[in-house]
């Protein structure tokens, strides 16, 4: 009898009690959920294709210019550097050694407005045979081709761009085409003697690097600088006179049984390890791409520290905790206790700051984007 209540009470036991097969798959499930809600914060449903780093190099115009507007955390040094908040850098597909270039915008969305678009040639030096002086140039045209259909590109084309250009230079050349039409990004080159000089000259005489004979830190390249809209949408939804009885969070985290573990953390994150009581502050949060599995991918940032806000806010609320008016008043009501349910208020970021990300898109482009409203720049009672 006693080994039949044994038997039944361990079978009770087992029935309760989790599998921990059960426990993995859930585990898993939230994991997944959560790189899914994380990729929606920075605007993508999946991940780029992994492993391009590790045989190619991102071009040197787009590591300087990361750089320019990002710290060493990716956050941005002045939000007034950046015109718009993408940067899309597109290689050559022809590898021709003529003078057309053919650049894939797939990757490009249809929301994305284009604010500046340019064209990236490095020039090499003129033959040793040739001699110039400083005061010879040539007359540099940019034209979209405009019906691939043509045998001679030169019909049916598109002036974008034209300008004087050193023939004894050598760097890079930059030509601003914004008005090129999408998705067709096929381009051809003139050139013409500059009439002051009278000087006679040929294909050869101004030669610039293409992607089949010349190193891949001289190939020709296509700058965009766009706007996905992401900004915009933000600043609508927290506008003045919006009905916020309707909004909702941008991102909604799926609800979460919370253990009785959590509750008792939830119930005591005003203290500290000693149990004293702890006012407002900013406290590290690192997120590291590598843990979460995208360092495949992203150039730069490695991680960047989002921080966080912990901490009680009690009464009286002094000035270093940067108490807004409503939760001044919100304090003295709590602590006159005039009214029930009103909680003291709650210890959240009062300051935003963007990041930048610096990555590999699913062609191998790379891409400089700013996110807004990424890094605690710092904590108040609100």
């Amino acid at each position: 009898m006693l080994t039949a209540l044994i038997w039944i009470s361990m079978m009770g036991l087992a029935i309760c009690r989790p599998s921990v097969n059960h426990l993995e798959n859930e585990s898993a499930e939230v994991r997944s959920e959560a790189i899914k809600r994380l990729l929606e914060v920075f605007g993508m449903e999946d991940p780029p294709a992994a492993l391009v780093r590790g045989h190619k190099q991102p071009p040197q115009y787009m590591l300087d210019l990361y750089n320019t507007i990002a710290d060493v955390d990716g956050v941005t040094k002045d939000p007034t550097l950046l015109e718009g908040n993408t940067v899309r850098s597109f290689f050559d597909k022809l590898h021709s050694d003529q003078i057309e270039f053919l650049f894939n915008m797939s990757t490009v969305a249809k929301s994305e407005k284009i604010l500046t678009a340019e064209l990236h040639l490095f020039k090499l030096r003129p033959q040793a045979s040739l001699t110039f002086n400083r005061h010879h140039f040539c007359q540099v045209s940019v034209y979209q081709v405009l019906d691939s259909s043509k045998k001679n590109v030169s019909q049916g084309k598109k002036l974008l761009s034209s300008r004087l250009v050193p023939i004894h230079s050598s760097g890079w050349e930059v030509f601003t085409i914004t008005q090129a039409s999408l998705p067709n990004f096929r381009l051809y080159l003139s050139f013409r003697t500059d009439p002051k000089t009278g000087l006679q000259m040929d294909l050869k005489t101004v030669l610039f690097a293409s992607g089949r004979n010349h190193h891949h830190s001289k190939q020709p390249m296509l700058v965009l600088f766009t706007d996905d809209g992401r900004r915009a949408a933000s600043l609508k939804i927290t506008h003045k006179g919006s009905d916020d009885s309707r909004a909702r969070p941008r991102l909604p985290f799926p609800s979460l049984p919370l253990s009785a573990a959590a509750r008792r953390s939830a119930r005591s994150i005003d203290y500290d390890e000693s149990g004293e009581k702890m006012p407002c502050q900013r406290l590290p949060l690192y997120v590291d791409f590598e843990e979460i599995g995208w360092s495949g991918w992203i150039v730069s940032p490695r991680g960047y520290n989002a921080y966080h806000c912990k901490g009680s806010c009690p009464f009286p609320l002094g000035q270093n905790m940067r108490p807004t008016n409503h939760a001044t008043v919100q304090s003295i009501i709590n602590a006159l206790k005039l009214t029930k349910g009103i909680e003291t208020p709650c210890c959240v970021p009062d300051k935003l700051f963007s990041i930048n990300l610096l990555y590999f898109d699913d062609d191998e482009n790379v891409v400089l984007k700013q996110y807004d409203d990424m890094v605690a720049g710092s904590c108040g009672c609100h």
